[in-house]
């Protein structure tokens, strides 16, 4: 839903050129010797370093402390129309002498759009030296004119809903302790206000608040042997998260959410890898419209529109096969199955969803891919464009 877009990028598959062909190019215009005037050396200059900053940008470059790199271009979507979108990608290690273990990395992304969406977030993983302490984060903030089809299967499952716009940011921390090998437990917190205003028809929302604010704390506990965070070519991780939204805290309902992932990794041939996942979902208590699972998204689901399907509860799978085929470029295929239901006893077989689709790969950075996916739901369908892999 956030990013449900198809970026193009005119100049993206032109990046895929080797060095080799760009340092001839670069011969061959340093051999002129007589250049007109001083304005036509600046551009060439720029055009150099520009070209060289794409051509490079996957390079290892171990020398840096920081090695960032961003990337933008036009959008179009049926949705948010025409817009503007960056993303960027950092690699970092706060212990720059063990290179046994996995980097830092951050990733920014931003966009903006003629129907007045705006997004910006942050998202990374902090892996302090000798791995023994992490901290992975996840803020954004957002303005989405979006649609709300009510709770439950059924209710995303009619041609009815009501346009809203959507207001919505969140903070999110999780601080792992590492007690065994890869496994690592610890404390987080989460803080995520929804505002939805101007609302259609606000009969939807069956009387609840159109605007909530969440706040609470929890613990996680997790099981991480995977290669690269950000794209992993072997390796299990296993997530536990228990999330606590009492009353006392200032919170407007009361409830507790536990959710569950398993991912694997597995290199099936040279350039290909199979990665595939499990995760589920489960609200308890009194929970508001704006903090149930909703099935859809960049990352899971994909094709279908974020939030149409949401219920108290949500499982769903994905199995992808990613193949490198040439020099920077890749490409991707998966299939998957969603369910949202009220709770555990009240889960109807018939009413699982299917997702799948295919996908573009360009590698931004070394091992970090820039990603351009087409996934089909049940009746619908979708582009998104990101930074990483989808899981």
């Amino acid at each position: 839903m956030i990013q449900r877009s198809l970026y193009i990028f005119i100049l993206l598959f032109g990046f895929g050129i080797s060095q080799g062909k760009a340092d001839g190019l670069i011969e061959k215009r340093d051999s002129i010797n007589e250049i007109p005037d001083s304005v036509k050396t600046k551009k060439d200059n720029f055009f150099k370093r520009f070209y060289r900053y794409f051509a490079e940008s996957n390079e290892v470059k171990e020398e840096k402390k920081f090695d960032f790199s961003i990337i933008g271009g036009p959008h179009f979507s049926s949705d948010t129309k025409l817009g503007l979108g960056v993303v960027a990608s950092g690699l970092y290690r706060l212990d720059r002498s063990d290179k046994s273990i996995s980097p830092s990395n951050v990733s920014i992304y931003g966009d903006i759009t003629t129907t007045g969406f705006y997004l910006l977030g942050i998202r990374g993983n902090t892996i302090f030296p000798k791995d023994k302490f992490r901290i992975d984060g996840n803020i954004y903030f957002f303005s989405f004119p979006s649609s709300y089809w009510g709770i439950g299967y059924e209710a995303g499952h009619r041609d009815s809903s009501t346009t809203f716009k959507r207001l919505e940011n969140q903070i999110k921390l999780d601080f792992l302790f590492k007690v065994a090998k890869n496994t690592y437990v610890g404390p987080n917190l989460m803080f995520r206000n929804v505002n939805g205003k101007d609302f259609k028809d606000i009969s939807f929302l069956n009387g609840e608040k159109s605007s909530i604010s969440c706040f609470g704390p929890g613990i996680v506990a997790s099981y991480d042997s995977r290669d690269f965070i950000p794209n992993p070519s072997k390796g299990f991780y296993a997530k536990l998260e228990q999330q606590f939204f009492p009353k006392f805290l200032g919170n407007d309902y009361d409830f507790n959410r536990t959710s569950v992932e398993l991912r694997y990794y597995h290199k099936l041939w040279k350039g290909g890898i199979l990665a595939s996942e499990i995760q589920g979902i489960f609200n308890y208590g009194d929970t508001p419209w704006s903090m149930v699972a909703l099935l859809g998204g960049p990352y899971r689901m994909r094709g279908y529109y974020e939030g149409q399907y949401r219920d108290n509860d949500m499982v769903q799978t994905q199995v992808e096969l990613r193949q490198k085929i040439y020099n920077r470029h890749g490409i991707v295929v998966w299939g998957g199955a969603g369910n949202v239901f009220p709770k555990t006893d009240k889960f109807k077989w018939s009413q699982t969803l299917p997702s799948y689709g295919l996908g573009y790969r360009w590698e931004f950075k070394n091992r970090v891919n820039v990603r351009l996916d087409y996934g089909f739901g049940k009746g619908q369908n979708a582009f998104y464009f990101n930074i990483n892999e989808a899981f």
